[in-house]
């Protein structure tokens, strides 16, 4: 009942942050300067004052007693709320393209702030000693492990839909004969550049990880043939011993039946021998009878 109690808790949880996760951003409010650098840091404030708000006193009501596991889930939930609302601001952004750069670094800061606290939660989750609890946690990991995945193509096609607009707005501004617009688009051109160099990079340590879990995979795979193996080889001496069993019983049988035939053997030669006395002592004692 302990664990049952648990894993419904625990499935709670999850649900309610995922419900916090979708509705929030769409409450974050919207102002003239939301494509700017300075919205982002108070997205982030509003972000940590949500967190104050939600924090420990709700959450652990709902949550098991873990400390660690409440943390881990605050975190990597302000890191989540925080590249939705950076992506969102790429969306919205027109140029330069200096600030799109900016908020790429600042996504790139939150993933890798993001990648590191799943790693911390997948580290507590090992660690637990009940194996329901473990695979609870292992759950939220890998859940939390899609989303960033998630918000990673979200992110890319945000870049690309903002370096289209400011690439439109360039070359309409080209036509119009903006010899400032031609410098900022090659300035532009540079920066696409870094930013396609930053997303390789990126895409490049999410392959490294992944193939990290196919390692772990064939690792626990190899543990898990092996571990039959010895099964199977404990069955057939299970077997071999139950043989031998069966063979000692009918030994048993056969010795008890044996020694139940020299009873009665010896009882038949006592009554022999005690007629024959018998009658020895007749013909001595008694010839007239």
């Amino acid at each position: 009942m302990a664990e049952l109690s648990f894993v419904i808790t625990m499935s709670v949880v999850t649900l309610f942050w995922a419900i916090v996760g979708g509705i929030v951003p769409l409450f974050i409010p919207k102002g003239p300067n939301r494509g700017s650098k300075s919205h982002s840091h108070n997205a982030g404030v509003n972000i940590r004052l949500l967190l104050l708000v939600l924090g420990p006193g709700d959450v652990g009501n709902m949550a098991s007693s873990d400390v660690h596991v409440r943390y881990c889930e605050q975190e990597i939930l302000k890191y989540d709320l925080e590249i939705k609302a950076l992506i969102q601001d790429i969306n919205e952004c027109t140029g330069p393209q200096s600030e799109l750069t900016e908020l790429n670094a600042d996504v790139k800061k939150s993933f890798h702030n993001l990648r590191l606290r799943i790693q911390d939660f997948e580290q507590i989750a090992m660690e637990q000693d009940k194996e329901s609890d473990k695979q609870v946690l292992i759950s939220q990991v890998e859940g939390h492990r899609k989303q960033m995945m998630s918000n990673q193509l979200a992110w890319r096609k945000s870049n690309l839909a903002s370096k289209l607009s400011i690439d439109k707005m360039e070359k309409q501004a080209l036509l119009h004969g903006d010899d400032g617009t031609v410098r900022q688009r090659k300035m532009t051109k540079e920066g696409l550049a870094q930013t396609t160099s930053g997303i390789t990079e990126n895409l490049m340590s999410i392959s490294r990880m992944m193939a990290q879990r196919v390692q772990q995979s064939e690792e626990t795979m190899t543990s898990l043939a092996t571990s039959s193996r010895t099964v199977h080889e404990t069955n057939e001496e299970f077997k071999t011993m139950t043989g031998s069993i069966q063979l000692g019983r009918k030994l048993i049988t056969k010795y008890n039946r044996r020694e139940l035939t020299d009873k009665l053997l010896i009882f038949l030669a006592l009554a022999l021998f005690l007629a024959t006395v018998l009658y020895i002592l007749k013909k001595r004692l008694f010839p007239f009878l």
